[in-house]
């Protein structure tokens, strides 16, 4: 049973940080998994910002946030971070991390079809 929980959302003033946990159990140190990383603005579709895959590493961002975001994985405790800079008030989101089981990364990682299960989310806010 694979369960993804996020933390690290809050309040941020623009130009701060904040660093997104996705904690993922189910998975093993040696599983090949990817992660992505979407965000849900109000009235908006979702939107994918970043994926990672599991064993080699592959990452992606997409380009609204790429310069500022980074994503990174620590696979001894099957952990995904978004380390977001710069935040400005349209990052403004639910922020949800997803997985699926696979080698590398789906070919459009950022399409929220290409997984299977989900987080609960977590909310960023960035305001003065």
């Amino acid at each position: 049973q694979v369960q993804l929980v996020e933390s690290g959302g809050g309040l941020v003033q623009p130009g701060g940080s904040l660093r997104l946990s996705c904690a993922a159990s189910g998975f093993t140190s040696r599983s090949y998994y990817a992660i992505g990383w979407f965000r849900q603005a109000p009235g908006k579709e979702r939107e994918g910002v970043s994926c990672i895959s599991s064993r080699d590493g592959i990452t992606y961002i997409t380009d609204s946030v790429k310069g500022r975001f980074t994503i990174s994985r620590d696979n001894a405790k099957n952990t995904v971070f978004l380390q977001m800079n710069s935040l400005q008030p349209e990052d403004t989101a639910v922020y949800y991390c997803a997985a699926t089981w696979r080698v590398g990364l789906p070919r459009n990682c950022g399409e929220s079809r290409n997984y299977d299960y989900w987080g609960q989310g977590t909310q960023v806010t960035v305001s003065s």
